[in-house]
């Protein structure tokens, strides 16, 4: 049986993440595996390399699946292309080693989340981004995300209430880019902050927690020296809220190598 490794992108707005759901279809993965069984015309596992929340987006998230075909993988692409809503799009395919495993062979994830600092209202972003009226100490928060990176006990940032799995992770890097929201604006110099998160591996829930406990940091709510006592205590009510979905982007999936292509 053939093993295919995809790259897909998707709006995650109207869907229920990415776990298919006996109770709906509506899910990236039931979406998939729906289209790939009419295909092959036998059923279809599709495997992602993590599960996206509800109303997550992704511009590259990795997933592979296996089946008999005698389809190209770019005739492949072009027919999953052609009936996958407007919504859900596969950028790139390749035949892949039988082994090869999304989820367990991924090395490492960067998620991007976006605010648009501004009081007023910016439509074109409300998709893609939360509002923050206030404006945000972005010193302040850099020194937070300094914080929160390394490697540590992340059992503070993650809505698990148990689990049985290690909960240590290693954050390579928490990045802040400022940029203008809507250049030449003369009321409202708007921004539009993007956090990018690195690192190799994220419990549930762990970016919207920790973007969370930036923005607490960013209002004055909180002071960034205050973070790695969140980390020795350990207890979910120690970090910050969890943020909206909307606003996180999963932007790449890294594996050690290229060496499970064909």
């Amino acid at each position: 049986m053939r093993n295919f490794k995809i790259i897909l992108q998707y709006e995650g707005t109207r869907y229920q993440g990415w776990q298919k759901q006996d109770t709906t279809g509506n899910t990236i993965q039931g979406k998939l595996e729906a289209l790939l069984t009419k295909m092959a015309g036998e059923e279809v596992s599709v495997q992602g390399s993590g599960r996206t929340d509800a109303g997550v987006h992704a511009r590259a998230q990795v997933a592979n699946f296996h089946c008999n075909t005698e389809k190209t993988p770019a005739q492949i692409m072009e027919y999953m292309n052609l009936y996958l809503p407007e919504d859900i799009a596969v950028i790139d395919i390749c035949e892949v080693e039988e082994r090869f495993h999304s989820r367990l062979n991924a090395k490492g994830k960067t998620y991007c989340y976006q605010v648009v600092n501004s009081a007023v209202p910016h439509i074109f972003e409300r998709r893609y981004a939360i509002q923050i009226e206030e404006k945000l100490d972005v010193p302040a928060m850099r020194r937070a995300a300094e914080l929160l990176s390394g490697t540590h006990d992340y059992r503070a940032f993650t809505s698990l209430k148990k689990s049985k799995k290690s909960t240590v992770r290693t954050v390579d890097s928490i990045r802040i880019g400022e940029s203008e929201a809507l250049p030449g604006l003369s009321v409202d110099r708007a921004r539009k902050l993007t956090f990018t998160f690195s690192g190799d591996g994220f419990l549930y829930h762990m970016v919207r927690i920790m973007m969370g406990t930036l923005l607490e940091v960013g209002l004055h709510k909180r002071e960034a020296e205050d973070i790695p006592a969140v980390f020795d205590e350990g207890r979910r009510e120690r970090a910050g809220e969890l943020v909206p979905a909307k606003g996180l982007t999963l932007m790449e999936v890294r594996y050690l190598c290229r060496k499970e292509e064909k």
